[in-house]
């Protein structure tokens, strides 16, 4: 078996009566070898990683090796905790599990790129919310993970997911787009709610531009993560109303291609432009670069 577009996987899915996530997990067997048991189990594991860089970061507000990042998770959580927060539950729990994985790497811990290290905390972030907000088991937890490796799949092959192949509409774009997608389906969406969520969540973020200041994955990677859990969660409840997108799923992935290969190379992650040539994004970087010699 082999997918080359979302109107295809729909179409399948329909077929076999299965879910995405359920495709997915046959067409790694198809392509591994390995028996659904040993997948599962390894794709648990990358799970329970993506469990402790949350639970790391949501503790640890300690900075980063480079001084500009770190601690915002434990302010976020006690924001949370106060009851202050504007966004429901749902959203402010995934914000903050978001921001703890995105710290979490910027102090080199282990975290599960998904598509890339720059936009790891957007899949886990709305994952553990949806653990601790609903009580969404562990295993559907890995088969949601299966869902967004399925929509990741085709996002890749049909464009990009690299900041310097496509800015960060491929990098924080496809993930929150994978996570919406997610979502949906692990709410009981159909196959084809899932994929108006994809495309939903892609379109809110076309042409988001990879403007790394420094050239580190920290400023604005980690708060664009945090943001795309939020567009997730409102691109997913859309789908689940009924509501559709009037531009199909692979023409939004075939236009984040086009805009991508328009796009400057300023703006393709060589932090030559954006907020990486700010004032304060060059200060940031003059100081780094001073400490460092």
């Amino acid at each position: 078996m082999e997918i080359q577009s979302m109107k295809e996987l729909i179409e399948v899915c329909e077929r076999e009566q299965k879910t995405i996530g359920e495709i997915m997990l046959i067409m790694e067997e198809e392509k591994s070898g390995r028996d659904q048991e040993t997948i599962l189990r390894m794709m648990e594991e990358r799970l329970i990683k993506m469990k402790e860089a949350v639970d790391s970061g949501t503790k640890d507000a300690s900075a980063a090796p480079s001084g500009i990042s770190g601690g915002d998770a434990v302010k976020m959580g006690d924001y949370v905790r106060s009851g202050k927060a504007l966004t429901g539950h749902y959203i402010s729990d995934a914000m903050t599990f978001s921001m703890a994985t995105s710290e979490s790497n910027a102090r080199m811990g282990v975290i599960v790129a998904t598509p890339t290290a720059g936009a790891a905390g957007i899949l886990p972030g709305v994952l553990f919310s949806l653990h601790k907000n609903d009580g969404t088991p562990y295993h559907q937890l890995v088969m949601g993970l299966f869902t967004a490796s399925m929509l990741g799949y085709v996002i890749a092959n049909r464009s990009f997911i690299s900041g310097a192949a496509g800015g960060c509409q491929a990098e924080v774009g496809s993930a929150t787009a994978m996570a919406a997608g997610t979502i949906a389906e692990l709410k009981g969406g159909t196959p084809q709610q899932a994929i108006h969520a994809t495309a939903i969540a892609l379109k809110s973020l076309l042409g988001l531009v990879c403007d790394p200041v420094a050239g580190l994955v920290e400023v604005p990677c980690i708060k664009r993560n945090v943001i795309g859990t939020s567009i997730a969660f409102a691109a997913a409840d859309l789908a689940l109303a009924g509501i559709e997108s009037r531009i199909p799923c692979d023409e939004v992935i075939g236009a984040m291609y086009k805009v991508g290969k328009e796009m400057p190379r300023t703006l393709r992650e060589t932090a030559l432009g954006g907020l990486a040539m700010t004032e304060t994004g060059q200060k940031v970087k003059e100081e780094l670069f001073c400490r460092k010699s």
